[in-house]
């Protein structure tokens, strides 16, 4: 009798360690290239040992620490609140009342993500919604996918199309000024806000498309069975479908806690001196006041909130400490796809290679001696790859526009195209690399399998990659 074997997909870990594994050989064959540094130093890269390799992922642990703190408060705060019954009342209640148009959700959901992605670059701050809108999907009759996807894409599409978002355009204006070349950010916030209402457009119109066939049950890349699984998992099954005062005062502080997450991660020193002053008060809880947040000031106002609710909220407050300890439990696996993914970023900085891959391929691009259009269209293709070497939008500009903006102003281009192809390409690239730990992590909790977000996605990318491309390539044409 024959049997057909069924091919076994890779996971996550396998597929972050066979990348981790990949970079760290290809930099031993690269061991002894020079290359010169931000400060004007001479450097040789450095080849990973064994050593290097295994202990990428500790140090990965090390790097990424105030990100794994931050969701292991999460964690902690979302059992907190799921113990009060508020929030699947609350989700129950909210579908009830949509009547069938829960739809409407999505384009809404993916715009406010857009606004945070295009102003501040938000992206590791939207782990906290991909369980929440995964749940409220599944609940809506549509799949774990449709929420995952709502926040990955509404705040990636931002990103793409960076307005005022320090971390990219910030980081690639200054890494740019400090070498030479001053930028029009009239200029640039004008193909900011095109590749940011493009994308957001063509990104809605194919999650919509996708939620809808859902519905209709004729389309989730879930069985039947993984659904059931996510209900479990989401905890979702009979519940009341009125909300009691005490769950109601619940939902409001919930909603807060991430309302002033969010004020707290704006920086808006740059953006808005008046309102950033206004914000002093707010030292008091965490000694750094809004607008100077980071993941530790957040983990710890999630950790103050959820103990605030759950006095509120729970009927035996006995449970306390056990409902704390399951919810950083829930996050171990997310937060060991994290310190994985950013094991990779560890090893590219710690031998040397990324800045040695800038250097050799922006000067490789220049000496082919091309008219703009083309060396945009090459600048762009090869920003895709380093994208997925340094995820890192800062890290990529402080990499590459101190090289690319030199040669590009050199030859009478615009400077300020070269800029948000650092900024568009590594936007399109953080929508899917594994090396990205927040949407590794963020699947995760969303209970989507990361094979199948990607077979889901890539057409979606394919028609992202054209758009960005055109933009990009027209924009050094004509500015």
């Amino acid at each position: 009798m024959n049997e057909t074997k069924k091919r076994r997909s890779l996971n996550t870990y396998e597929i972050l360690l066979l990348v981790l594994a990949v970079i760290s050989l290809i930099t031993v064959f690269l061991n002894g290239q020079g290359y010169t540094t931000a400060d004007g130093k001479s450097a040789k890269v450095i080849g990973a040992g064994i050593d290097t390799f295994l202990t990428a992922p500790i140090n990965g642990f090390y790097d990424a620490r105030e990100v794994i703190g931050f969701c292991f408060c999460l964690g902690a705060f979302l059992a907190m609140v799921t113990a009060t019954g508020a929030l699947e009342t609350g989700i129950n209640v909210l579908v009830k009342k949509l009547d069938g148009k829960e739809i409407i959700l999505i384009p809404i959901m993916m715009f406010l993500f857009s606004i945070g992605g295009t102003t501040y670059g938000m992206g590791e701050e939207t782990v906290g919604f991909y369980i929440l809108l995964a749940s409220t999907m599944l609940a809506a009759g549509m799949d774990p996918l449709v929420g995952a996807a709502t926040v990955l894409l509404g705040a990636g599409t931002g990103v793409i199309g960076s307005t005022v978002n320090p971390f990219a355009v910030g980081a690639a204006v200054d890494a740019a000024k400090g070498a030479g070349v001053k930028s029009n950010m009239g200029t640039i916030l004008l193909m900011g806000v095109i590749l940011w209402i493009g994308c957001y457009l063509i990104a809605t119109i194919y999650v919509v498309n996708y939620a809808k066939k859902v519905k209709a049950g004729k389309g989730s890349i879930f069985t039947h069975e993984q659904l059931e699984e996510c209900r479990k998992e989401f905890h979702q099954g009979e519940t009341s479908s009125e909300l009691t005062g005490k769950q109601k005062v619940c939902l409001i502080l919930f909603g807060f806690a991430f309302v002033v997450m969010i004020f707290g991660f704006i920086p808006w020193a740059s953006l808005n001196e008046g309102v950033y002053n206004a914000f002093g008060w707010s030292k008091f809880l965490t000694g750094a006041q809004l607008g100077d947040w980071y993941f530790t000031d957040a983990a710890s106002w999630f950790i103050l909130m959820g103990l605030i609710i759950a006095l509120v909220g729970m009927e035996d407050k006995s449970k306390l400490p056990t409902v704390i300890e399951a919810g950083i439990a829930d996050m171990i696996g997310v937060n060991l796809v994290i310190a994985l993914a950013r094991a990779t970023t560890v090893v590219m900085n710690a031998t040397g290679m990324g800045a040695w891959l800038v250097q050799v391929a922006v000067n490789g691009i220049k000496n082919l001696g091309m008219g703009s259009g083309i060396f945009e269209f090459l600048n762009y293709l090869l920003h895709l790859v380093l994208s997925f070497l340094v995820p890192s939008s800062s890290g990529l500009a402080g990499l590459s526009a101190p090289i690319v903006t030199p040669i590009v102003h050199g030859m009478g281009w615009s400077s300020e195209t070269a800029i948000m192809t650092i900024v568009g390409a590594n936007g399109l690239v953080n929508l899917f690399t594994p090396t990205c730990g927040f949407i590794m992590g963020g699947l995760a909790l969303a209970k989507v399998p990361y094979t199948s977000y990607i077979a889901w996605v890539k057409k979606l990318l394919g028609i992202l990659f054209v758009f960005i491309g055109a933009v990009l390539v027209i924009g050094m044409l004509v500015l």
